[in-house]
């Protein structure tokens, strides 16, 4: 602004046109203070309606998955082992130490079953706070205890409401971030709306509810939209420390309530680690984020009672090698996630394995590829078009920041001269690229990774539609450039997606709504109703991983083994429990399972007459193989298998032959189980 100052001894004319000039300046003085209070009370007006609507539809979706899973299930009608039996394989496990919690006489009694737990796994006292990550239902039993709200609500709905709660926080921590990074709530919108209508393809929360994803992966949206927020440039110190505050306690979280949290923290680091090498980042930022993630990940060890999976993870390794410039040797020997390696070893064609557990993960479809039907239902709602519009141009925008950073060796540009240049690319926008790009390829060489990549993917369109910027490179591209045309654009074609997405899906949501169903599964109610009934509770059962965890929360009764498959000695437990669906003789398979303190085998025919799976990934196909034995029925072998020298334990048990009754007696079979007590004296 200029100032004005009087002078003495001028001319009249000078005077005048002294006064005029004084005038203007008053005028345009008087003009820029009500311009800036105007933009003020836009950006609080803009803020206000924008945050209400992220609550509202981050509120909207967990009532709507909420709904879905009451609808599907008739849960409030129910009794309660059909709850119980409702949280299929691992997720079972999981809430039985939320119950055991409960149950508990005294928390510290609560605390001390966990930490010196024998009923998981037979003959062995294990620490399931090191084993599992299972301080979340830690946390809720204790919440419960304290709450006064037992009048109100039943144990099982306060857990499952959280859960669901959650998902309020992940929709509304997608908006946020999709809202930081175009400038408008709009494109927020556009994120949840998108992430509704797929919502096959973006959770399966309403039907695998305590899965440990479940709870990880709002806390990752939190981080992902603090780190968006931490690295745009010029923040005052102390937004800079209230985010740096929020990416700490969101990552902490996140690496607390799954067990994988280090190999995605590992793709994070990746990220970041390119995008510091292509100097499109802040490298003090970068330093940052490194120590958050090996401050969060040090915690958890801690709380984990310095869990080796953690000690031993590439993501300490790779961060550390990063900071201090050098890479550390391990000196532990580590083998809780040996089955990980050996499975991405064969999954990606570094030879054919015959290991039992790798190949029980290539078997699953949830560790296949990502099916070709994915891409058509995300393209039903438009969000794979738009995606790949937006991928297609941030990536030729990165690609020329990259190349110019590379080429330009003598001069130490800064971040803040990249946006000087024609084409440039602002560091939240670069991290977000190669964060979806990594979780893309992530998402396409296992199925069940799609999840982290599916909702990335609505942040990310959505993003890109309402971007200025992103309509400003296109435009320019094809000479078309001007800013009424970048404004039409980046809010016409969101509202019409969205008009289209409430035009065609709306009825099918409603549809859904008004649909009624019922759980029933009354062999495995009976079966539960009878271990409870008949069995001590001492007893120890032996079966398959998925069903002995529906065993361990519905009568409390002790496992040899069980789900979470992240331990070496449970893995080889499991191959051994497992050979009663393979061809071994009954003395041996009486004294394997004996061994492990086996009172009674639960045999299922939906895994001895398995049809599921093609020949060679049926369970019953991997033991033979693992045991050199060749498959049943017509189909090639490798030449090196034999013909097994006794019949399938679980076919022949059946008979009653005396060899089979001398080790085990039948005393508990319907349509879908067969239950054996072992002899003692054998």
């Amino acid at each position: 602004m200029i100032s004005i100052r009087q002078r003495k001894g001028i001319k009249t004319t000078e005077v005048s046109e002294d006064c005029a000039a004084q005038e203007e300046n008053v005028k345009l003085e008087n003009k820029l203070p009500s311009s800036c209070t105007n933009r003020r009370l836009w950006k609080i007006l803009s803020f206000t309606i924008g945050g209400t609507v992220a609550l509202c539809i981050g509120l909207l979706t967990s009532v709507y998955l909420a709904t879905l899973h009451e609808n599907d299930l008739w849960f409030s009608n129910i009794k309660e082992v059909e709850r119980e039996i409702s949280f299929r394989t691992e997720c079972g496990l999981y809430y039985s130490y939320y119950k055991q919690m409960l149950q508990a006489p005294t928390l510290m009694q609560g605390f001390h079953g966990l930490i010196y737990d024998n009923k998981t796994e037979s003959m062995r006292t294990i620490n399931l706070l090191q084993r599992m990550n299972i301080y979340q239902e830690v946390f809720l039993g204790i919440l419960y205890r304290v709450l006064p709200i037992q009048k109100y609500l039943e144990p099982v709905y306060f857990y499952i409401y959280t859960l669901f709660g959650l998902q309020a926080i992940y929709v509304t921590a997608l908006y946020i971030t999709s809202w930081l990074l175009s400038g408008t709530w709009l494109s927020g919108l556009l994120a949840a709306f998108w992430y509704v209508t797929n919502r096959i393809d973006t959770t399966r929360v309403e039907f695998t509810i305590p899965l440990r994803e479940n709870w990880a992966l709002p806390f990752f949206a939190i981080q992902i939209a603090a780190i968006t927020y931490f690295l745009r440039p010029n923040l005052q110190p102390l937004s800079q420390r209230l985010t740096l505050l929020a990416i700490f306690t969101s990552t902490f979280l996140f690496s607390l309530t799954w067990q994988f949290n280090q190999f995605m923290m590992l793709m994070q680091a990746l990220v970041l680690f390119t995008l510091d090498s292509l100097d499109m980042l802040p490298a003090v930022k970068v330093t940052w984020l490194y120590g958050i993630q090996l401050t969060g990940l040090l915690l958890v060890c801690i709380l984990q009672f310095f869990n080796s999976m953690i000690l031993g993870s590439l993501l300490i390794s790779f961060n550390l090698s990063v900071l201090i410039a050098r890479k550390i040797q391990r000196i532990l020997n580590l083998k809780s996630d040996e089955h990980i390696f050996k499975f991405l070893k064969a999954k990606f064609g570094f030879g054919a394995t015959r290991d039992f557990d790798a190949n029980l993960y290539l078997c699953e479809e949830a560790f296949g590829l990502l099916p070709l039907n994915t891409f058509e239902r995300l393209s039903d709602t438009l969000l794979f078009y738009a995606y790949i519009f937006v991928l297609s141009i941030t990536v030729t925008a990165a690609l020329a920041v990259a190349f110019r950073n590379l080429s330009d060796s003598t001069n130490q540009q800064s971040m803040g001269k990249i946006g000087k240049s024609s084409i440039g690319l602002k560091p939240e926008t670069a991290y977000n690229l190669i964060h979806t790009i990594l979780f893309g390829f992530l998402a396409l060489s296992t199925m069940r990774m799609k999840y982290l990549w599916t909702s990335h993917m609505c942040v990310f369109a959505s993003f890109g539609l309402c971007s200025p910027e992103i309509w400003e490179l296109l435009l320019k591209l094809i000479h078309l450039y001007n800013p009424k045309r970048i404004c039409i654009m980046r809010y016409s074609i969101p509202i019409l997606i969205l008009l289209y997405l409430c035009y065609k899906f709306w009825p099918g949501m409603m549809d859904e709504l008004s649909e009624l169903r019922e759980f029933y599964d009354p062999d495995t109610v009976e079966l539960m109703n009878w271990i409870n009934s008949n069995t001590p509770r001492k007893a120890v059962f032996a079966g398959s991983m998925q069903l002995l965890a529906g065993v361990k929360l519905c009568t409390g009764r002790t496992l040899t083994n069980h789900p979470h498959y992240e331990d070496n000695s449970l893995r080889e437990r499991t191959r051994a429990v497992y050979q009663i669906y393979a061809k071994r003789p009954p003395e041996e398979v009486h004294a394997l399972l004996r061994s492990f303190g086996t009172d009674y085998v639960i045999l299922e025919d939906s895994i001895c007459y398995e049809r599921r799976h093609r020949r060679g990934c049926r369970l019953r196909d991997l033991l033979d193989v693992a045991n050199g034995h060749m498959m049943d029925g017509p189909g090639e072998n490798d030449p090196d298998l034999k013909l097994a020298g006794h019949p399938r334990f679980c076919e022949e048990i059946k008979r009653n032959l005396p060899p089979y009754t001398a080790y085990f007696t039948r005393v508990f079979q319907n349509k879908t189980f067969h239950v054996y007590k072992l002899s003692r004296n054998k």
